[in-house]
């Protein structure tokens, strides 16, 4: 089977952005928890929240990710990971408003790397609210599946994050905080829960902190830190996994014009961990 033929799928899905999951998503970042108005704009990256992959129990495989096929292509590889995205935010969402979201698988690619075969595949979303034509928020998710660990593998070298920054908060994961936000954005992924799954199977020593709520965080920071601040473009790469036996930190650094903020996140020894940059208005 040619997975590359699965380039220029698109799949539609429509969803309403209601008050509580917001309100449990700030309870769980250990913000305020009062359910938002209507009309209330969404935090960037809060679209998460909404457009939820609803796949019925016998379509789960056994990591607990949807079994291989359907929208996303059958790559045949047992581990996958979110390894970075890319977004543009025309206009802001709110509560209330009644969503719909076309993807489109843009690009897949084969390639080889230091542990073997490697897949990405790049899925781009269009946020609109129903009736209008015009986006209101792109995305594009890119998509790494990869080998089975082997006892012979060697990790790569680890990156150093930037030894200073204006901002930084301290963040202690642990089980409860990867079930919430599991549990919110309904990703039965296994790694980020199933503490025997992710080290006796995929080999991971901990729990795998969720690539997206890291990426989230850092924009809470940003938020924290400039609330007045309009974010126009995000982007971000994960570079090494953060585990739940360990703190992390994200960490930001405004540019001298003050309108492009470099964030990262990084692990308990100052490993870079996640490359991120915002440009605000």
């Amino acid at each position: 089977m040619n997975i590359t033929n699965w380039i220029g799928r698109t799949e539609r899905v429509s969803d309403t952005a209601t008050p509580t999951p917001f309100a449990a998503l700030s309870a769980t970042f250990d913000r305020e928890a009062e359910r938002p108005v209507p009309g209330t704009p969404l935090p960037p990256l809060w679209h998460w929240l909404y457009f939820l992959p609803l796949y019925r129990q016998s379509e789960i495989g056994a990591d607990g990710h949807a079994k291989r096929g359907g929208f996303l292509p059958p790559v045949p590889l047992p581990r996958r990971m979110w390894a970075g995205s890319q977004f543009t935010f025309h206009q802001p969402l709110c509560i209330g408003d009644a969503l719909e979201r076309t993807s489109t698988i843009a690009e897949v690619t084969e390639k080889s790397g230091r542990t073997g075969k490697l897949v990405f595949v790049k899925v781009r979303h269009e946020i609109r609210r129903e009736g209008e034509a015009e986006i209101a928020l792109t995305e594009f998710h890119d998509i790494v599946y990869r080998e089975a660990a082997r006892p012979d593998d060697v990790a790569p070298a680890p990156k150093a994050a930037p030894v200073s920054s204006s901002w930084l908060k301290k963040w202690v994961p642990d089980d409860v905080l990867l079930f919430r936000y599991s549990a919110l954005t309904f990703n039965g992924h296994r790694i980020h829960y199933d503490r025997k799954y992710v080290t006796e199977v995929e080999g991971y020593p901990g729990l795998i902190v969720h690539g997206p709520m890291v990426a989230t965080l850092l924009l809470d920071l940003l938020r924290h830190q400039m609330p007045e601040a309009k974010v126009l473009r995000y982007e971000f790469r994960a570079v090494r996994p953060v585990f739940d036996i360990h703190p992390f930190f994200v960490c930001g650094e405004p540019s001298a014009d003050g309108k492009t903020i470099h964030l990262w996140a990084k692990d308990h020894e100052g490993w870079l961990t996640m490359d991120a940059t915002a440009v605000i208005a």
